[in-house]
């Protein structure tokens, strides 16, 4: 027997033949970015990890490569006595670690003496980024766009959410980010991925959708809260065709509450939030917003959020940067509600309504 050296281009392109997909490194460098589907069986933790490192450099490598082998052995045990000890002869893994293989590859040599056909990535998690970077980019090409835009609280995360519902291939970046965008859309308790762990989660999004029809997204600026979208993503987004998502002023506040309970809910965090626009609309202005809050007119705050912050800046960015915007057709469902964002997602794939 012998192990399976294969790069990272070979393994992404196949993935899904593999029975599972093994990540050797600590549990911290797992928790910034994974291939997809991935499991963590550390050969080292992120203490032993440390410890091993800080011998050889204060120490000798001999001595720390001794430490090493014997909590890797260990730990390579374990693993196989919690996970391995009813598996068939046939189940055929895919390894890696961080770059050089030696993780990966002691965990590989193990389960390759006890019979599996094991793969490793060649260059590991590393070569893994590069590849996905990389391909992310073709991706994106290969796709036909539809871009939902829309003033803020219009409905575009409804509408997108609606269309998923009915079968169409949709990219949800702000679900994937874990974050609403503006500057007001950190979601509490939510923390966004890093950014390594986003690219990889939009590649592994991209490579599942057919180009035989359109994916509908929503039209973002560059970033979604602290992470960055792709250039080639942005590009595209940009020449696609657009539909214009519109929604009166009180049913756009009505969406926005219902889509932020926790700013109802939660006044101190609104108006902590309110404090990151001091900067662009001037102290004066959000200290007035924080006492309407405080005294409980959170819509009057929103409805004066629209006019005279997002609106302006939303439709000067939409402008300039969304080539189809001002040709794009205009979509007007019956009001914010669930029920008429599918009834329009019907609308626009060409189905009959459903009463």
């Amino acid at each position: 027997m012998s192990l399976y050296l294969i790069t990272a281009e070979q393994a992404i392109a196949r993935l899904s033949d593999f029975s599972a997909i093994i990540d050797a490194r600590s549990p911290a460098e797992f928790a910034q970015d994974h291939l997809p589907g991935a499991v963590n069986w550390p050969t080292l933790d992120d203490e032993q990890r440390h410890l091993v490192g800080t011998e050889y450099k204060q120490v000798s490598a001999f001595e720390a490569k001794k430490r090493g082998a014997a909590i890797a052995a260990r730990n390579i045990a374990a693993h196989i006595e919690r996970e391995l000890m009813h598996t068939p002869k046939d189940w055929a893994p895919l390894l890696y670690c961080w770059r050089g293989g030696k993780r990966s590859g002691s965990l590989g040599l193990v389960l390759d003496q006890i019979g599996f056909r094991v793969s490793l990535i060649e260059g590991g998690y590393k070569a893994f980024r590069s590849a996905v970077i990389e391909d992310l980019a073709r991706q994106v090409q290969r796709l036909h766009w539809q871009v939902i835009c829309g003033t803020t609280g219009s409905g575009k995360t409804r509408l997108l959410h609606a269309l998923a519902e009915q079968g169409a291939q949709v990219l949800d970046l702000e679900g994937l980010a874990r974050h609403r965008s503006s500057v007001l859309g950190l979601i509490p308790g939510e923390k966004q991925p890093t950014q390594k762990a986003y690219d990889t989660l939009i590649w592994d999004a991209l490579r599942k959708f057919s180009a035989d029809r359109p994916v509908y997204v929503e039209s973002e600026s560059r970033k979604v809260g602290n992470l960055a979208l792709a250039e080639s993503l942005i590009s595209a987004m940009r020449s696609s065709p657009c539909l214009r998502l519109e929604l009166d002023d009180t049913s756009r506040v009505a969406l926005l509450i219902e889509e932020y309970p926790f700013f109802v809910s939660n006044t101190e965090f609104f108006c902590e939030r309110l404090a990151s626009l001091i900067e662009v609309r001037g102290r004066e202005q959000v200290q007035h917003w924080q006492e309407l809050a405080r005294s409980g007119q959170t819509a009057a705050v929103v409805q004066d959020l629209l006019t005279h912050h997002y609106d302006p800046a939303y439709l000067a960015s939409i402008r300039r940067n969304f080539r189809h915007y001002e040709t794009a057709p205009s979509l007007r469902p019956q009001d914010h509600s669930h029920r008429a964002m599918r009834a329009l997602a019907q609308q626009i794939l060409g189905r009959p309504t459903v009463a």
